[in-house]
C-alpha cells in the first residue's frame, strides 16, 4: 500500500509541486513552520533516510540544496534550515525550512497559514527559480 508522500508523488493527493525529476520530488508543506517550507523526497518509497542507496542518499541531497537555493531566492530569509525528522511518514523526507532567527525550527509553535492562491503562487515562483539554478 503507498504512503501519502508516494500518493502525492503519483498524483493522486493534490500537492503544491516545486520541482520534480525522475528520482525526487519537492513540494510545499501544507503546514508550513514559515513561509516556504518544503519537503524533498525521493520518488522511491523507503521509511528511513539511512537505508536508502548511497545513489539515492547522495541524490536526494544534491536535489535538495538545488531546492533550498530556490527557496532561498524566492523567501525572504537568512538561510534554509534542514530537519530530518523522520518520524511524522513512512517515507525519507527532508524538511528545507526558511529562517528568520534561532526559533524557527520548532515543530510545536504555531505554524503559518496560507491561502490555496498563496500556496499555488509561491510553489509556482519557486519552481520557475529552481530552473534557473545549475
Amino acid at each position: 500500500m503507498s504512503g501519502i508522500f508516494s500518493k502525492i508523488i503519483a498524483g493522486e493527493i493534490p500537492s503544491y509541486k516545486i520541482a520534480e525529476d525522475e528520482n525526487y520530488f519537492a513540494f510545499l508543506d501544507i503546514n508550513p513552520l514559515s513561509k516556504g517550507h518544503a519537503l524533498v523526497v525521493p520518488k522511491k518509497e523507503i521509511d528511513y533516510i539511512f537505508d536508502l542507496d548511497e545513489e539515492c542518499y547522495n541524490g536526494l541531497f544534491s536535489f535538495a540544496r538545488k531546492v533550498s537555493k530556490a527557496i532561498e531566492n524566492t523567501v525572504d530569509c537568512i538561510r534554509i534550515g534542514m530537519v530530518i525528522y523522520g518520524l511524522d511518514v513512512a517515507h525519507a523526507h527532508i524538511h528545507l525550512i526558511p529562517l528568520t532567527g534561532n526559533n524557527d525550527i520548532d515543530f510545536n509553535k504555531k505554524r503559518v497559514k496560507l491561502t490555496e492562491i498563496e500556496f499555488a503562487e509561491l510553489a509556482k515562483t519557486i519552481g520557475h527559480e529552481f530552473l534557473e539554478i545549475k
